[in-house]
């Protein structure tokens, strides 16, 4: 079995667990990552993508779900979520012009991420109380 590298990761051996290889990954895993995550940080993404996984939501009822966020933040943030795949935009042609946001499959594939941060949040709420 020939060992094949990847950038600057080390070559796996034919004994290797997939543990062990997986703790080096190689560059495209690291970079599809990477992706990602440039998807979903910001500081309003992740509070939106956890409202609209509630539910349907109009932009109006979305804004008041979120306080503090802006017209224009939630816009941007929409826009960009809208571009990567993950929030699908209705317009429906009425006067005035009703506008939903909801999730894509994609985006719904991400709520067993969110339940996992919320369950380590609850484990770890003394030590994130005391940090924010």
């Amino acid at each position: 079995m020939e060992n094949k590298t990847i950038g600057l990761q080390r070559p796996v051996s034919g004994t290797e667990t997939l543990a062990e290889s997986e703790a080096c990954p190689s560059s495209a895993a690291v970079e599809q990552f990477h992706a990602a995550m440039r998807m979903l940080t910001g500081k309003w993404k992740g509070e939106i993508l956890w409202r609209l996984g509630e539910g349907t939501l109009r932009f109006g009822e979305l804004r008041r779900s979120i306080p503090g966020i802006t017209q224009h933040m939630l816009t941007t943030q929409l826009r960009d979520l809208e571009a990567h795949g993950l929030v699908k935009r209705t317009i429906y042609p009425e006067v005035p012009p009703r506008v939903e946001y909801e999730l894509t499959p994609a985006a719904r594939d991400l709520g067993a991420v969110f339940r996992e941060i919320r369950a380590w949040s609850e484990k770890h709420a003394t030590v994130l109380s005391l940090t924010a």
